[in-house]
């Protein structure tokens, strides 16, 4: 790298590009680092609502198996760079770490502004020149050979690009596709980008009735129009003026694709800890204990206050009617209920609202190794730009260290005179 002039430019100051910068400066590059933003990390300082779920402690096979779209892409780039040694990354530049439920990792401070001030300090320690400007497109020379940046201000001359532009979602923290337009400049293909980790849209009016309603400790399958299980899960959901979102709804909706073509149902055991069996007879407890009572306060028992008008609109059990007049088949009907809450999906929310985009450049142009173009020498991708996605839990962030990290360190080594990869 000695002699060279010409610099590495990283475009994206987001968890990718900043990875990515600081491991190409520690292999000797001189970096330059393109943000958009005032300040670098505007989503990053956002995840895991302000808390920063940074990774999940877990294996790199595990890890792979919570990436539903394309996860046999990102092998080599776990398999070097796995959440252990993101953490070992974080924790050797003084960020203190804790793992929490369901193996998620985060800063022991709760803040996702120092999982930020972490990278920085690094970018800066390393002199990774940061320039807020907005890329525009890639310049090349004559021959057509990758030489440089041009930005909104000024142009930016190097021997290679790593694009870590990141997605559609949260389009007020610069993501905004940017990206997807540079790489097809460059004759890459672009999925089209869909939103995943993301609310979802029901046809049911009753979401918009228990609106802000939280529900735990409740149990989520999703089928198909084939009544074929898609995905089960359990924990917290919450329902919205149009849907549903939380925490579960979230992992779910990485699951759904093409709303247009396919039909999904919301099945919600609101009782999950009973069987059939012992909720019936719970039930019939409750209606003893207070028979000489309203239908409606036999139910504020057993669900929330915003629920108990749904629950006596779908039994079509009259609130007012006394416990001790309930029949066997109304009661039937409750337990069902309870059991199997049904709502009928019709799309997932906003793009601008999810916390991830799905779709982006097609992996089949990108070599795995090293993140590199098939399409344009001296290019790399790295983070959410790339057509993965994974379930909630810290593995988008850790996708974003891996790929980061894989992008900078064969960036770092590209031999712009021969124009071929890591030597």
């Amino acid at each position: 790298m000695s002699g060279r002039s010409n610099e590495l430019v990283v475009i994206g100051g987001g968890a990718a590009g900043m990875m990515a910068a600081i491991t190409a400066a520690q292999e000797g590059a001189a970096v330059t680092l393109l943000e958009r933003n005032e300040k670098l990390g505007r989503k990053l300082n956002i995840t895991g609502k302000g808390r920063c779920n940074l990774t999940n402690n877990c294996s790199a096979q595990e890890a792979l198996a919570n990436v539903p779209r394309n996860g046999r892409f990102l092998y080599s780039a776990f398999s070097r760079f796995d959440s252990r040694a993101a953490m070992a990354f974080f924790e050797q530049r003084g960020l203190s770490l804790k793992t929490e439920r369901g193996s998620r990792v985060f800063p022991v401070s709760d803040s996702a502004f120092d999982v930020t001030d972490t990278l920085r300090r690094s970018l800066h320690r390393l002199h990774v020149k940061i320039i807020h400007d907005r890329a525009a497109h890639l310049l090349r020379d004559e021959s057509g050979a990758l030489c440089g940046v041009e930005g909104e201000k000024r142009t930016y001359p190097c021997r290679c690009v790593i694009l870590a532009t990141g997605g559609v979602s949260y389009p007020a923290t610069g993501s905004t596709g940017d990206g997807y337009r540079i790489a097809a400049e460059a004759g890459h293909t672009i999925v089209a980008p869909k939103a995943s980790l993301v609310s979802l849209v029901c046809a049911d009016a009753c979401c918009g009735a228990m609106q802000g309603l939280s529900l735990r400790n409740v149990a989520l399958t999703v089928k198909d129009q084939k009544k074929k299980t898609i995905y089960r899960d359990f924990g917290e959901m919450l329902f919205t003026d149009r849907g549903v979102s939380g925490p579960m709804i979230l992992s779910a909706s990485a699951h759904l694709r093409d709303y247009e073509k396919n039909r999904y149902e919301l099945i919600i055991d609101l009782k999950p800890a009973l069987d059939e069996q012992q909720l019936e007879a719970r039930l019939l407890r409750d209606l003893e204990a207070r028979h000489n009572r309203d239908f409606s306060n036999v139910l504020a028992g057993l669900v929330p206050h915003s629920m108990i008008p749904v629950l006596i609109g779908r039994t079509e059990i009259p609130g007012g009617t006394k416990a001790n007049a309930v029949t066997r088949a109304q009661r039937r009907r409750l337990l069902e209920t309870l059991k199997q809450f049904r709502l009928s999906v019709v799309s997932a929310g906003p793009i601008e609202q999810a916390i991830v985009t799905s779709g982006g450049v097609s992996t089949k142009e990108i070599d795995p190794a090293t993140m590199a173009s098939k399409k344009l020498p001296g290019l790399y991708f790295a983070g959410e730009i790339i057509d993965v996605d994974a379930y909630t839990g810290g593995f988008n962030l850790q996708i974003a260290w891996s790929t980061g990290r894989a992008a900078g360190q064969a960036a770092a080594q590209y031999d712009v005179t021969e124009r071929r990869g890591p030597l």
